[in-house]
């Protein structure tokens, strides 16, 4: 929210009352609370007719301080609130000559005593951050409505990255970002997933925690500022900070939530049928089968609307029309080794059979009046399942339940985005609030009937909408995108923002969703798709099957989905170290190489886990130019061996079959022997690859669980590599150097 015209005057309508200077202190536990007056407090009689900001210093975890400040502290709280996860800390509260000082872990704020108010952050004695005078407002908007506003300068130099799943500019410095979900599409400043947490370049984080709709201005009221805003009366912030961006990344889902691990089988190509394609079994089987009989491996088919009647969704009955024995069509697709994925959203049209029953149960959403909260768009009449309502939950989960039992093996949880802000909840909920904690609610609805039915490991959702939490519940998607190459960049700008929200498991319709894909564009968004976590074709008007966009767009699509299975053994390692970790498997580059300078603006390639580079191509010529950072050692060609130096910028001209895939140095990548599914023994006969090694490395194997079952260790030993190898019977090493070397090993140590 923008209140400031130019450096020294306020916007007509708008009132603000800056905190002007500490006035008391008290303790109490381990918070430090602060009076801060809107008036210079010089004598008595001036506490009188002035109003006072209360600030409160407290600390959930090491290396994390909480920021509290509020107006008036009596308004009823309302839920409901983010999930915060903390630990027992004793902080060091302490007072040094003009200075309050309060410490968690290696981070502390010091907070002035004089006339002029700064709260300073330092991690390790560095200056991070900080609050300067005329920063902490009590703003009245013209309409009258409070908000509490903080800013926090940003050092020369220093990016800002990350508040959610976002298609602008990647570096968010001189960007407004409003955080409320919105089903905008991916070309505009709106976002199905609003997160308001950011990361900068300088190794900090912060967090402002309230779900209603915080307001930031990266650098575009204040240029040197992050200016945040919340509406009401009170508004809480936490500072994280860390060695390296990482671990601010870590420190923030230590404090939120971890990502949950998701199947193995989920990593395997999806296939959709589509959304408003014409479709029946008859169809269904001509993709599968038609994937199997060109060799395409397929782990997930994907029934999207239509599986049910139009004007019905939804009602979470098979279209007897196109479906008529729902049973056993499963059953013989299960037959063929496939999961099932079926589209659901929580939204229940005035047609649909289960509109009169929610309404007569009082299961939807209400307006003041008591009426049912119904609107026109996307269905007639439709109105909207009332989650905080533990009878409409099992009422909703016992119709997805159904599907279950039928042979349906997880969801697509489409929508959440568009709720209402004027709407009554069962149990009180602030509405304002609920816009967008609503997407985490619905989605952990049906999450938890998945863990609950199938087990916590097989639990997994395809979700388009998310709020601070939903990182739990994998896996999400990045929403309706159009089918050309300015969408496919502005699609992994997205994902790399997303990720440093502390998500780790991310995926896109392969070729685009709105219109027709090109068969170039086809190939090349095959490639960006089969090198992310999680790879679904899927669009809108058109089928998605690679025949339709020619004969090599097979071929393309078989080579990356066949390498990407040989890949599970490190992928699935990946995996789980996201899930312990809270890293993103798809990482901005300036996550991994932040003290590479170059890599800090860098959005048209990533790295793929710990180990491998990708460089999409985003241009019929097939031109890329990329970036390898500059680290010791000889980055490597997955694909073709070609070894590249760090530090330069390439720029190459490639076919269908090859895009930069470079192996980091000191790399040990395990290849599994298996391309034909996502879940086999990565034990197994692997392929184990040493790249450039420099001194030692290793590389862990876990099996489809996620339980550790072997491991690979290498030392530099003069010209000589020693191998020790734990939990694999026999391997095919490969060492790429100067000179490629290939030798067959056994379980123990080996000289190379």
């Amino acid at each position: 929210m923008k209140f400031t015209d130019g450096g020294w005057l306020v916007k007509d309508g708008f009132q603000v009352n800056y905190a002007v200077h500490v006035y008391d202190t008290r303790k109490q536990d381990n918070t430090l609370i602060f009076y801060l007056p809107y008036n210079y407090i010089g004598n008595k009689g001036a506490t009188l007719d002035g109003g006072l900001m209360t600030m409160e210093v407290s600390t959930p975890h090491a290396d994390v301080i909480g920021v509290k400040l509020y107006n008036y502290k009596g308004v009823l709280p309302k839920t409901h609130d983010f999930l915060i996860h903390t630990q027992e800390m004793t902080p060091v509260m302490e007072t040094e000559g003009e200075v309050y000082r309060f410490e968690s872990g290696d981070l502390r704020v010091e907070i002035t005593k004089d006339e002029q108010l700064f709260t300073r952050f330092y991690y390790k004695d560095k200056l991070i951050t900080q609050s300067m005078p005329r920063s902490k407002a009590l703003v009245f908007d013209p309409t009258g409505e409070v908000h509490i506003s903080e800013q926090l300068s940003i050092d020369v130099g220093e990016a800002i990255y990350g508040l959610g799943e976002r298609f602008t500019n990647f570096v968010k410095n001189g960007q407004t970002v409003d955080i409320w979900n919105a089903d905008g599409g991916t070309g505009t400043e709106q976002a199905y997933k609003n997160i308001p947490f950011y990361v900068s370049n300088k190794g900090y984080g912060v967090f402002v925690n309230s779900p209603k709709k915080v307001s930031f201005e990266v650098g575009s009221e204040k240029v040197s500022k992050v200016q945040f805003s919340v509406p009401g009366q009170s508004m809480e912030y936490f500072i994280l900070a860390g060695d390296s961006m990482k671990e601010v990344l870590k420190n923030y889902t230590d404090l939120t939530g971890k990502p949950s691990l998701p199947p193995a089988w989920s990593f395997g190509l999806w296939l959709s049928t589509s959304f408003l394609t014409d479709y029946d079994e008859t169809t269904v089987n001509s993709f599968v089968d038609g994937m199997l009989d060109r060799d395409i491996p397929l782990e997930v088919f994907h029934f999207d609307c239509l599986w049910m009647r139009e004007y019905e969704w939804c009602n979470f009955t098979w279209d007897e029309r196109t479906f008529p024995d729902p049973i056993n069509m499963l059953r013989r697709l299960k037959e063929k080794g496939l999961k099932i994925c079926v589209w659901i959203n929580p939204y229940i049209g005035q047609k649909s059979p289960l509109f009169d029953e929610g309404m007569a149960q009082g299961y939807f959403l209400k307006r003041e009046n008591g009426d049912v909260w119904q609107w026109d768009k996307w269905q007639a009449g439709m109105a909207i399942v009332d989650f905080t309502n533990p009878k409409a939950t099992a009422w909703y989960q016992g119709k997805l339940r159904e599907l279950i039992a039928m042979g349906v093996d997880c969801f697509k949880t489409d929508f959440g985005e568009r709720i209402p802000v004027d709407a009554v909840y069962a149990d009180g909920s602030d509405p304002e609030k609920m816009h967008n904690y609503y997407a985490y609610l619905y989605n952990k609805v049906v999450y938890d009937l998945l863990v609950e039915e199938k087990g916590k490991e097989e639990a997994i959702l395809f979700a388009r909408s998310a709020s601070v939490g939903s990182q739990m519940l994998p896996v999400h998607w990045g929403g309706d995108s159009t089918s050309d190459y300015p969408s496919m960049a502005e699609t992994l700008r997205a994902g790399l923002s997303f990720g440093l929200g502390g998500f780790g498991y991310w995926s896109h319709d392969i070729s685009g969703f709105e219109a027709g894909a090109t068969p170039d564009l086809y190939k090349r968004w095959t490639q960006f798709g089969l090198l992310s976590s999680h790879s679904r074709y899927h669009g809108s008007w058109e089928y998605k099957v690679p025949w339709i966009y020619g004969e090599e767009a097979v071929d393309v699509a078989r080579f990356f989905t066949k390498l990407k299975l040989r890949l599970m053994p490190y992928l699935q390692a990946q995996s789980v170290k996201t899930s312990e970790e809270g890293l993103p498997m798809m990482r901005a580059m300036v996550l991994e190489f932040t003290e590479d300078i170059a890599t800090h603006q860098l959005d048209q390639e990533y790295m793929f886990g710990d180990d491998l580079l990708v460089a999409p191509i985003f241009n019929e010529e097939g031109q890329v130019t990329f970036y390898v950072p500059n680290i010791t050692g000889m980055w490597t060609d997955y694909l073709t061996g070609k070894r590249y130096a760090g530090g330069q910028w390439y720029q190459e001209t490639v076919d269908y079959f090859h895009l930069p895939l470079l192996a980091r140095p000191n790399a040990i990548i395990i290849e599994g022997n298996t391309d034909t599914q996502a879940v086999y023994d990565y034990t197994k006969d692997p392929v184990i690859h040493l790249f450039e090694l420099d001194t030692e490395g290793s590389a862990l194997v876990y099996d489809a669980q996620g339980e550790k079952v072997a491991e690979v260790q290498a030392k530099r030993i003069g010209g000589e590599v020693e191998l020790i190898i734990e939990g694999i019977a026999s391997a095919k090493v490969i060492l790429h150097e100067e000179e490629v070397r290939e030798v067959q090993v056994e379980e123990g140590t080996t000289i190379i």
